[in-house]
């Protein structure tokens, strides 16, 4: 376990590492199981009162999964658990469902993962939970202005991981609280290295550690970090569903772990020397990048944020569908694909204007989606300006 005034780094080699769950092993040991046997039956009967002290059925977990859950918890400072799941969206879905119930009200912030509003127009809608989406650039006082006496949460998701619009996260946490009202927040972009999103007021922190938890694009998992109340209604609604996460992937998770510090710090000077190349570029009109000043919400991101990630969005000029097609198929070094945080880069067509609907998506050109892994930042300039020549060709 790692100690209270750790830094990062330190925190990240020592969480989750129980001696009496690695028995003097570095690394937790992988415990499969789903029967556990017990002595006798009053050694049964005593483990039925509490199933979630120790090893009672598979589906409860072994001290692989507890030890991944604990080395969580202990990254986000103030927080009283980590829950498991099988995927972020499983995480957000999980949450979603242990807040709200028929007649409830979710504020949605507009730039969310399109799954995450999948899950509104889905399942919560099918529960009859009235989902209303706001504009992510609005403030503290304006989201708090939406408020009324159905509305149970507010979902955050700073920076959207499309447009990266930062939010004044503290200042609407702030006020959610004084609501009654619980914030949950996306936190994957930045994870809990770079913003330690329970210290900073948020009640719920959901992560996908497919991304950088994981660190090598062969991992399916998230993870949601609570307060104290909320953590036990999400734990209870994720046994209700049956959820389990499985000990080799919790294993890869805290592998990842380990390094991440070190993989972010990679991403995040790699993604910035990409960046402010490409804001000097004649065939670019905006670069998306909270630590650029050009970025809306640049001042909320310097005042919250440790850190930056790989992870931003770029808009080709006077490019229509197909010139962004041969753009992107021509890079030598950007993998064409769906999620992020590994170690290779990737390159991805996206247009945000025909799922937002806060306000109309005013962003021209063609928007180009960047993960900036962990090859050298100048072979991918040299691969991405070798794109543009192929533009005016």
């Amino acid at each position: 376990m790692s100690g209270e005034g750790d830094r990062p780094a330190t925190k990240l080699a020592n969480a989750g590492r129980r001696k009496e769950w690695t028995r003097g092993i570095v690394n937790p040991p992988v415990w499969r199981a789903s029967t556990i046997l017990f002595d006798d039956v009053a050694h049964l009967r005593a483990s039925a009162r509490n199933p979630d002290a120790g090893l009672y059925y598979g589906r409860r977990g072994t001290p692989t999964q507890w030890a991944l859950a604990e080395a969580l918890t202990e990254l986000e400072p103030g927080a009283a658990g980590t829950v498991l799941h099988s995927s972020g969206a499983q995480a957000v879905a999980t949450c979603l469902l242990a807040l709200l119930g028929p007649g409830d009200d979710l504020l949605m912030v507009d730039s969310a993962y399109e799954p995450t509003r999948a899950v509104c127009g889905g399942i919560l809608k099918k529960i009859g939970v009235t989902t209303r989406f706001y504009d992510p650039q609005l403030g503290a006082d304006e989201v708090a202005a939406l408020f009324t006496d159905r509305t149970k949460a507010v979902f955050l998701e700073s920076p959207g991981s499309l447009t990266f619009e930062v939010q004044d996260v503290p200042g609407i946490a702030a006020k959610a609280r004084e609501a009654g009202i619980a914030s949950l927040i996306d936190n994957t972009w930045a994870t809990s290295l770079f913003l330690p999103a329970i210290a900073r007021g948020v009640d719920i922190a959901i992560t996908a550690c497919t991304k950088y938890v994981g660190g090598h694009s062969d991992l399916m998992l998230g993870a949601t970090t609570a307060r104290a109340g909320f953590f036990e209604k999400i734990r209870k609604m994720s046994q209700s569903l049956g959820q389990i996460v499985g000990p080799d992937d919790a294993s890869l998770a805290l592998r990842g772990l380990r390094t991440m510090e070190l993989r972010l710090r990679a991403h995040e000077a790699g993604a910035l020397k990409v960046a402010r190349w490409l804001e000097a570029q004649p065939q670019v009109g905006v670069v998306l990048h909270p630590a650029l000043d050009s970025c809306p919400g640049h001042d909320l991101w310097r005042r919250d944020f440790l850190g930056s990630s790989g992870l931003f969005s770029f808009s080709l000029l006077d490019t229509d569908e197909t010139g962004r097609a041969r753009f992107i198929d021509g890079l030598r070094h950007f993998g064409i694909g769906y999620s992020w945080g590994g170690y290779e880069s990737l390159a991805l067509p996206i247009d945000p204007a025909p799922i937002r609907t806060a306000r109309p998506w005013a962003g021209k050109g063609a928007f180009v989606r960047l993960h900036i892994g962990l090859e050298d930042a100048d072979d991918l300039i040299e691969d991405l300006a070798a794109g543009f020549a192929r533009l005016e060709n």
